[in-house]
């Protein structure tokens, strides 16, 4: 296994990282216009970041194409941090007020329900 090979031992509790996963999923799901305009503001932050890297405007705009794709799939995926650290947040909050079995079952219950409620948001704004 892993931890054979470091020196010291530690010890990753799964129900927590289970627990804030599922919240963090259903905070996602539920809260679709503020995740996007995180993804939006991490690609502006990207793209004005990257562009002070470079010296000449030719340069720049040689691989620019390139460089904004690899930015928006960079902003995507760091647009989940938050979430996940709110996540973190109201499973030990779950836990903390009902007990250690709801922290789970609540998240379940809660990505499901965010879920549907973003499919049933997503078939609206598609008929108007």
């Amino acid at each position: 296994m892993l931890t054979d090979i470091w020196p010291f031992h530690f010890e990753l509790d799964t129900i927590a990282i289970a627990g804030a996963s599922l919240w963090s999923l259903a905070l996602y799901l539920a809260f679709n216009p503020l995740s996007q305009w995180v993804i939006e503001q991490l690609n502006r932050w990207f793209n004005f970041a990257e562009r002070s890297l470079y010296t000449s405007q030719s340069e720049f705009e040689k691989t620019r194409k390139g460089r904004e794709s690899q930015n928006a799939f960079y902003a995507s995926v760091f647009s989940i941090v938050p979430f996940l650290i709110v996540g973190a947040l109201v499973h030990w909050g779950v836990e903390i007020s009902l007990g250690p079995s709801w922290g789970i079952s609540t998240g379940i219950l809660a990505a499901i329900g965010s879920g549907i409620y973003e499919l049933g948001r997503r078939d609206g704004s598609s008929s108007d």
